[in-house]
């Protein structure tokens, strides 16, 4: 088949283990990222099959139009806003989506938490500048860790707080909520309460139409002056620009953010700000990550490619 995998920004895919599992094919790969309907349709106009790393490059129906030969859009990871399912069916694309782990993005998510309640992004700047201890951070234990959202991340990032010796509290759907009662943690009596009382706020909530601008200004205005708000999940779930709002207003304290409204992101207002660490989406980034997400996917082009297909969220489009 003729495969085509845009927006690999580090090169990394061909250096992946799993790779190997697409010889024998065309493969072309891509490393930048554009947005422009008529580029994407030049560079896709001879591909069977799209391998998308999460959602990088938005399929619309526009897109859709403009690509006869696509019979297969390979999709890594489970989540989908980016895809127009409906125009694939239409068009008889078929959409394969399988694969994942939650364990790069929970521990990136404790990775932020610790850098910012120590100020280590700061004090690495100043010391490379000679200047010695210039902040005074916070520890963990005994400090509050709220956790809005508990899925498969959520409730990794809950079972380290509780390592690191701090009380949890969980808010969510009824889901979360029933599920982090069978583990064992308290439950905020409502989302207010979980702002209000969080030292370490963490969101992980899945991103939908419900879920665009869950986090409000006056949610954010309730929190400590001390406390830590941390988004490694959607941008959109905080509503546009009242995060840097609050952050200037000192409610909340400080802020780590992995995501963006649109990404790849220059100049972000976020990114100047002193109270705030900013890191370009790397929850999922790493190897073994890379290697669950792509092996799955190219295993999907080789299930496809041998009339075998799995994975296929709309089946409709194969008929």
């Amino acid at each position: 088949m003729r495969i085509v995998i845009p927006d690999d920004y580090q090169d990394a895919v061909r250096s992946l283990d799993c790779y190997r599992k697409l010889a024998g094919h065309e493969v072309t790969v891509y490393h930048d990222t554009v947005k422009d309907v008529a580029t994407l349709a030049a560079r896709f106009q001879d591909a069977e099959a799209l391998v998308l790393i999460r959602e990088r490059t938005q399929i619309s129906e526009l897109l859709l139009a403009l690509l006869p030969k696509l019979k297969l859009i390979s999709q890594t990871g489970l989540g989908m806003p980016h895809i127009d399912l409906a125009a694939c069916t239409h068009y008889g694309v078929a959409v394969a989506a399988g694969g994942g782990s939650p364990y790069a993005t929970a521990e990136l998510t404790w990775a932020l938490v610790l850098a910012s309640m120590r100020h280590i992004p700061q004090e690495l700047a100043q010391l490379r500048a000679s200047h010695w201890q210039t902040t005074l951070g916070l520890g963990l234990r005994g400090r509050l860790l709220g956790v809005f959202g508990y899925g498969k991340i959520g409730s990794l990032v809950a079972g380290y707080g509780r390592a690191f010796g701090m009380k949890v509290i969980v808010w969510g759907r009824e889901g979360s909520l029933s599920r982090a009662k069978a583990d064992g943690y308290e439950l905020a009596t409502n989302q207010s309460a979980l702002f209000e009382t969080s030292d370490v706020l963490s969101l992980h909530i899945k991103m939908t139409e419900e879920t665009r601008g869950i986090v409000t200004a006056n949610d954010l205005a309730k929190m400590k002056s001390s406390a830590l708000l941390v988004n490694t999940s959607r941008a959109l779930l905080i509503d546009p620009g009242v995060l840097e709002q609050a952050l200037q207003a000192g409610q909340p304290g400080m802020a780590a953010v992995d995501v963006y409204e649109e990404e790849p992101v220059t100049g972000h207002p976020l990114m100047g700000m002193d109270n705030v660490i900013c890191t370009p989406h790397l929850g999922y980034v790493e190897k073994d990550s890379y290697e669950n997400f792509l092996g799955t996917a190219f295993e999907q082009v080789l299930a496809f490619a041998a009339g075998k297909p799995i994975n296929v969220v709309n089946p409709e489009a194969l008929h």
